[in-house]
């Protein structure tokens, strides 16, 4: 069953890139998070995204929340992506699909992994759930539900 607007975020970790231990309930009650799956590490459409992320990460700093990019690559293959592209945000490795099962993504086109952005509020309640193979809508839907959110509180 995919995790919809209102669900609560479901307690997970996976590896960094530095092999360290990353934890959902580390940011609960503390930071909204973005959490978005991606494809795969270094193609067109998966870089472009991932660069958006990067160019806008100041403006998801300002309104507290974190940005935490997930694809089934390795932590290798996330480690050079990350140093290639210089890539400020958390990527996690899914390389058994854990995550991407635990949230529902499902696949595009029946076999291209799913490009899925979750917004969580610091409460750990999803917030937006949006799903496009368009990678630069997803950073302009996440960042006008977290201004949202911030001007209501």
């Amino acid at each position: 069953m995919a995790l919809q607007v209102g669900d609560k975020l479901p307690n997970f970790s996976a590896k960094d890139t530095n092999g360290n231990v990353f934890t959902s309930q580390d940011y609960i009650g503390k930071q909204p998070l973005v959490i978005y799956f991606y494809p795969k590490d270094n193609t067109p459409g998966c870089t472009a995204q991932a660069c958006s992320f990067r160019d806008n990460y100041e403006a998801f700093k300002e309104l507290g929340a974190e940005v935490v990019g997930i694809s089934s690559d390795t932590v290798t293959s996330h480690l050079k992506f990350k140093s290639k592209f210089n890539l400020p945000f958390i990527l996690l490795s899914d390389n058994d699909k854990k995550l991407r099962k635990l949230f529902g993504v499902a696949n595009d086109f029946l076999i291209v992994p799913g490009r899925q952005t979750f917004v969580v509020d610091q409460h750990g309640t999803i917030i937006l759930v949006f799903n496009n193979m368009s990678g630069k809508i997803h950073i302009e839907k996440a960042l006008k539900v977290l201004k949202k959110t911030q001007s209501a509180s």
